[in-house]
């Protein structure tokens, strides 16, 4: 997206709470996260990571690790979920999002790390992604996850996703959501007023 500004990617941070209202920041992946993002790869359980990736990691191939820090490439973007723990800021959640201009789409996948799970932090992750979805001007936001992951599943139901047979490969299912949220309706500030410099400087842009 021509109007996020790459050079200051900390003002596109959102400061929101867990379940249980634990602070928790949503922020694009930095360099200085190399490590840390894949030391909580690493320590995802075996099944957490096969639901992520689909098949069986122990860890993200140097090649995919190098996209995951490629914040804007293809209109591809990372975002890590941290939190302060022990006083170090933790991963605890990632997300992965591209924009497909072509059909106005935004696609995603996303992780948890085990020991944060059922604290709501997907939830927020799902909730922050449709803020961005809705920045781009998508018309839909938009997953895939294997038939066998029930948590995956579930969370996206919750979240107001219906599901559809995937096209290509019968073990997974795709769930999808409208957006259709005007620029100035947009909950999270940082991407209401990132919709807002997009319409103003596309004035044909939908609202």
């Amino acid at each position: 997206m021509s109007t996020l500004r790459l050079d200051d990617l900390k003002q596109y941070s959102d400061s929101l709470r867990t379940r249980h209202g634990e602070p928790l920041t949503l922020r694009f992946v930095e360099p200085r996260d190399t490590e840390e993002l894949q030391h909580y790869f690493r320590s995802l359980s075996t099944r957490s990571r096969y639901n992520r990736f689909f098949g069986a990691i122990s860890e993200l191939p140097k090649g995919l690790l190098h996209d995951f820090l490629q914040i804007g490439d293809r209109e591809r973007f990372s975002v890590v979920a941290t939190m302060m723990v022990d006083g170090f800021e933790t991963i605890v959640g990632e997300v992965r999002y591209a924009f497909h201009a072509e059909t106005s789409t935004v696609e995603f996948g996303l992780s948890v790390d085990d020991r944060w799970q059922g604290h709501g932090i997907g939830s927020a992750l799902l909730k922050n992604l449709e803020c961005r979805a809705a920045a781009f001007g998508a018309e839909h936001l938009y997953g895939d996850t294997l038939r066998s992951n029930e948590t995956m599943i579930s969370l996206a139901g919750k979240s107001g996703f219906a599901f559809i047979n995937h096209p290509d490969d019968w073990k997974l299912v795709r769930f999808d959501k409208q957006i259709a949220t005007a620029p100035k309706e947009i909950p999270c500030a940082s991407w209401r007023l990132a919709a807002l410099s997009r319409q103003a400087a596309s004035p044909s842009a939908s609202a």
